[in-house]
Order: C-alpha cells, then sequence, then structure tokens
C-alpha cells in the first residue's frame, strides 16, 4: 500500500515540523516543497512579492511528479487552492492533510524565525486571501492550537481511523 500525504497550509502553519516529524513516524520520505522552488520564485519572495499561479504552475508540476515517482512520503506544500491541490494529486493517491490555524497565531511564529526567504506579514496576509480550505472529506483537518505531539497524534489517529474504514 502507498502512503503519500501531503501536509498543507498557509506559511507558518507548521507544515515543514509536521511534515518532517509524520514521515519519521511513518518511516517513509519527507520533502519540503519549498526547497523545489525555481530561484526566481524564491527571490520573488524574499522581496517580499507574493507568488502568483503562473510562478507557481512549474513547481507544482515538479511536485506532482515527485508524488507519482515516489513509493511513500510526506510533502509539505501550502496547496492554498483548490487548483493547486488538483494539480499535486494529479494521477496519484496522495492524502492532504490541512493544518489550520489562525493568522494572530500563526505571524506569531513566523515573527520568531529566523533567515527563512518568506518575508513579511503582508505576505502571510496574502496566503489567507488566497487560501481556499479544503471542502468536508477533501482533507484531514487538523487544528494547529496544541502542541506539535498532539497534532501529530491526532493525524496518526485520524489516519487510523481513515485506513480502518478503507478496508
Amino acid at each position: 500500500m502507498n502512503n503519500k500525504y501531503i501536509v498543507m497550509g498557509v506559511s507558518g502553519s507548521g507544515k515543514s515540523r509536521v511534515g518532517s516529524l509524520l514521515a519519521e513516524h511513518l518511516q517513509v520520505p519527507f520533502f519540503d516543497g519549498d526547497d523545489f522552488h525555481p530561484p526566481e520564485n524564491v527571490e520573488k519572495m524574499r522581496q517580499g512579492i507574493p507568488l502568483n499561479d503562473e510562478d507557481r504552475h512549474g513547481w507544482l508540476q515538479t511536485l506532482n511528479q515527485l508524488i507519482i515517482n515516489e513509493d511513500n512520503l510526506v510533502l509539505a506544500c501550502s496547496s492554498l487552492k483548490p487548483q493547486y491541490r488538483e494539480q499535486l494529486c494529479h494521477n496519484n493517491d496522495a492524502q492532504l492533510i490541512y493544518l489550520k490555524g489562525d493568522i494572530e497565531t500563526i505571524w506569531s511564529r513566523h515573527s520568531s524565525r529566523k533567515g527563512h526567504y518568506f518575508n513579511g506579514r503582508e505576505m502571510l496576509e496574502n496566503q489567507f486571501q488566497q487560501l481556499v480550505e479544503p471542502l468536508p472529506g477533501e482533507a484531514l483537518e487538523i487544528g494547529i492550537d496544541q502542541p506539535v505531539e498532539q497534532v501529530i497524534d491526532e493525524i496518526l489517529n485520524a489516519l487510523e481511523i481513515r485506513s480502518a474504514a478503507d478496508n
């Protein structure tokens, strides 16, 4: 059975940390979608310029191919819009895990980050404006207003329940 998971949410929601811990627990490879941005996207974000759909298109194609090529993985990727999620999940059976939080909680996390290219509250506000939350049943929805260990436990419990329901 393939274990393919996309941990999604706005920047600062904990995708990389939760994703890497989940991958470790499931003993599958972890990939951070941010590592696959072309240099021009990184430079735009470094300058505080939000990415548009055109900027994301090739990046999402690269991530989709990664998901298809890997038997098992956890991928951290914002996946803000339905069309991004469709592009990521095209021709694969990846399960979305949505890390949900409010802007103040996430901004407080951003404020304590050092050396990350994602730059400024305006960019975070832009992500919240672009975010179209997954529909019920489209993703596991996990609140991030709890310690990361509880987030992981909640995900694992939900995946166990879903796996039992699928059998």
